[in-house]
């Protein structure tokens, strides 16, 4: 262990203590590496963190994991319950399995990287966050996604992007359905180039970007239309 680094055993230590270690971090903090070792899927770890560190915790965690996360890049060397990176505002949070329903969820900046697959409601309600799962998304996934990007190398299931606003959903393989609201529109070379530059951020290489297909909103919902007064 170098002199920055900090281990930190949830079998011996509160969550509340390690958490409140993490929030008192400055920005030049010289405690940039943080190793939390059984977390034994304890809800909340590592929320809230305004530090540019690293946390890495190796094993499964349950609900909310990094959430509100800022400028820290967390690493869950495991499985993440519901709501993985809640409400994200920047850095990067990369889970190395799978994770459950509403990963990255009103996330307004930073990266979610997901290496196995991602339950329902990936990315609702996003409003900046860029997301890359290198497996597969359920049902409901992007609901409301306002702004970001939404990458799935694998399938989506039903009612992708439903009541979608201007974010953008790239998908290589196959959609079950889209919801209300949103179509598949084309792959140009700009859109190919994003692309590109979010697998890249996401350590993802050698991936034919024009495998995917990209969709987003007819922009029928939110505007006025005399037809939908009664």
């Amino acid at each position: 262990m170098n002199a920055s680094e900090q281990v930190v055993d949830l079998s011996t230590t509160e969550l509340r203590d390690l958490n409140s270690a993490l929030h008192k971090l400055r920005p030049d903090t010289n405690q940039t590496l943080w190793r939390i070792a059984n977390p034994r899927g304890r809800h909340s770890v590592a929320v809230g963190v305004d530090a540019p560190v690293t946390i890495e915790i190796d094993g499964h965690v349950g609900y909310y994991c990094a959430g509100m996360n800022k400028h820290a890049k967390v690493v869950v060397n495991g499985n993440a319950g519901t709501g993985v990176a809640e409400n994200i505002m920047s850095g990067t949070v990369h889970v190395k399995g799978d994770a459950s329903q509403s990963a990255g969820a009103t996330g307004c900046g930073g990266m979610l990287i997901i290496d196995g697959n991602a339950s329902a409601r990936c990315g609702i309600s996003m409003k900046g966050i860029d997301i890359v799962v290198k497996g597969s998304v359920g049902h409901m996934s992007a609901f409301m996604a306002q702004a970001g990007s939404l990458v799935v190398l694998g399938d989506a299931g039903e009612s992708l992007g439903d009541s979608i606003y201007e974010a953008r959903l790239y998908v290589r393989g196959k959609v079950q359905g889209l919801g209300a609201d949103c179509i598949e529109k084309p792959m140009t070379d700009h859109h190919k180039a994003k692309l590109t530059a979010k697998l890249t951020a996401a350590g993802v290489t050698g991936v034919d970007v024009g495998a995917f297909k990209r969709y987003g909103s007819a922009r029928r919902l939110y505007h006025f239309h005399v037809d939908n007064v009664y």
